[in-house]
């Protein structure tokens, strides 16, 4: 590989981090959870945090938040390392997962929702209520519906509301 290649290549690398980047902050995690996944996602083996930081050049409180995060939303795992404190970081997934855990979270502001029924005080809080409440219901279940397909489940799977 020349080093115009090499140079090529660099630039894709860092210029997929940062739209992986962009691409989470739409999700509202932040910019830097989301270069470091998208960093993850690229590398066959763990990180270590300082690897991440030196890469990306992140402080190591800012690696240790987004590292944190994205274990938080199952697109990533901590791998301690025998006789350190030190953690390794590793992707564990894709966009299925956070899909899937965008779910789970959705599902308990439905649960919220579903809450405030007997506490709208007109018939048009409780239809608007109703409204929003079966928009999110809907953005689950067609969700729900993609996932199950990806993963190629034919089965019923209920859904958890």
């Amino acid at each position: 590989m020349t080093e115009h290649d090499e140079q090529a290549e660099r630039d894709e690398r860092a210029a997929f981090i940062e739209a992986v980047g962009d691409a989470l902050a739409a999700w509202n995690l932040s910019r830097a959870t989301g270069r470091v996944y998208g960093f993850l996602l690229l590398r066959s083996e763990p990180a270590t945090l300082d690897t991440i930081g030196a890469e990306l050049s992140l402080s190591a409180g800012g690696v240790s938040t987004a590292a944190r995060e994205l274990v938080s939303w199952g697109l990533a795992r901590t791998i301690p390392q025998p006789g350190s404190r030190r953690l390794r970081v590793e992707a564990v997934g894709g966009f299925e997962q956070l899909l899937a855990a965008s779910h789970e979270r959705t599902r308990a502001f439905i649960r919220t929702l579903r809450s405030g029924t007997a506490l709208t005080g007109d018939v048009r809080a409780s239809e608007r209520l109703s409204a929003v409440t079966r928009l999110f219901e809907s953005y689950v279940e067609a969700g729900d519906e993609m996932l199950r397909r990806h993963r190629g489940d034919d089965g019923d799977r209920t859904t958890q509301g």
